[in-house]
């Protein structure tokens, strides 16, 4: 027992310093994390050949990957009270292995069920991983979670490059073979990891999980009303957009391209969106999102060409910039909770991003994929007196 003393010790700041090598050491595993979960979007139309998919079906491929999500909660609840050391090391790994056997699967069913089992892995990463980047960032919050989207936003950059490259060299099944980077990252980070006491609340602080859920109901009421107007924007943005562009005679790797763009620009929206809430409030970066991404895809089904892919960078930049503001809302909100309330929030948040992916797809099937993006716009627009709604909390900066 007393062999854990000195490792809380060990090089340890003051708790409201930000520790940049520890941040940066999960930001990297994060990013190798998420180029995996990047894979399925540019896959999505080799997938709809292959076992003749119906959009509907395609987006319920997302949700198969999202559901376990529901999970959250629980895992946060258990990372409260124990150190979140393992879960982040061993998330890359999983993940990575599971997306890499995806061209493996015989049937939809087999397809499903791996897409599950990363699920449950990315499940676990994301209720645990963004609250030890907050942990580690002291008082600097909306720039740890900022950094935290940074990494995320990397590897669904990556990703769709990743992918339709190794196909391009590869078949579906030797895509298998990238897993092995996968498991060096988890090793990497057991490596980075092991001296790090990683936890979400200081010794004494815990609350009874009833009390902590009851006091977050009206905050997250009102932050899942604004993640169901925001998720349609995101389906029109990442999921769909491959689909969409290929139907529209470009290539795979040219709608591979566009994605990435769009997760390139998110990139820095992602860091300038933390970075911007601690100084200016998290509500004008909020209001920015909401009313600049809808007009830059209105922009996008108005024109061709050049400009249209001048336009992508701004959708993904002013979209992207949203959700390491809302991971800072529900962290200070909830200090002695934080993986409790973080699990909350996205088993919420990717719960209804699953639906959404359904829905946007029958809209597509029913309409096109047009008229969904239309519809997605003006949903998100819908979204902007919630956002004056929520009783924001103005980050106090050091």
């Amino acid at each position: 027992m007393t062999e854990s003393i000195p490792d809380l010790e060990d090089g340890l700041p003051d708790a409201g310093e930000f520790q940049t090598t520890r941040v940066a050491t999960i930001i990297s595993g994060h990013a190798v994390h998420d180029t995996f979960t990047a894979f399925l979007p540019p896959l999505l139309p080799h997938f709809v050949e292959n076992f003749a998919l119906t959009r509907t079906a395609a987006g319920a491929l997302a949700a198969f990957l999202q559901l376990p999500s529901l999970l959250q909660p629980f895992i946060g609840h258990l990372a409260d009270r124990t150190t979140l050391r393992w879960i982040v090391i061993l998330g890359p790994g999983v993940t990575g292995t599971a997306m890499s056997l995806l061209g493996w699967a015989p049937s939809y069913a087999a397809l499903a069920m791996l897409l599950m089992v990363a699920g449950t892995s990315v499940a676990s990463f994301h209720a645990t991983a963004p609250v030890a980047v907050g942990y580690l960032s002291g008082r600097r919050l909306g720039r740890g979670m900022g950094l935290w989207m940074v990494g995320g936003e990397v590897g669904r950059t990556l990703g769709p490059i990743v992918v339709v490259s190794a196909l391009a060299v590869m078949t579906m099944r030797g895509m298998a073979s990238l897993s092995l980077v996968a498991i060096a990252t988890s090793v990497l980070l057991f490596f980075g990891l092991r001296r790090v006491p990683l936890r979400t609340h200081d010794e004494g602080e815990q609350v009874p999980w009833r009390t902590a859920l009851r006091s977050m109901v009206g905050l997250m009421v009102l932050i899942g009303g604004l993640v169901a107007l925001r998720s349609m924007m995101m389906m029109s943005a990442t999921l769909f957009l491959p689909l969409y562009l290929t139907e529209n005679s470009a290539s795979l790797w040219v709608a591979g391209t566009a994605l990435s763009i769009v997760e390139g620009a998110g990139i820095a929206g992602a860091f300038a969106g933390g970075w911007i809430s601690d100084h200016l409030g998290r509500r004008a970066v909020l209001v920015f999102g909401h009313v600049l991404s809808p007009l830059a895809l209105l922009a996008f089904l108005a024109f061709d060409g050049w400009v249209r892919v001048a336009i992508l960078p701004v959708l993904g930049f002013s979209l992207l910039a949203i959700p390491p503001v809302v991971l800072a809302i529900v962290q200070e909100r909830f200090p002695e909770s934080r993986a409790l309330a973080n699990g909350v929030y996205l088993s919420m948040n990717f719960a209804i991003r699953s639906l959404a992916a359904i829905v946007y797809g029958a809209l597509g099937d029913a309409f096109g994929l047009e008229s969904a993006m239309l519809v997605a716009a003006a949903a998100m627009v819908a979204g902007l007196p919630l956002v004056w709604t929520v009783t924001l909390p103005r980050s106090r900066t050091a």
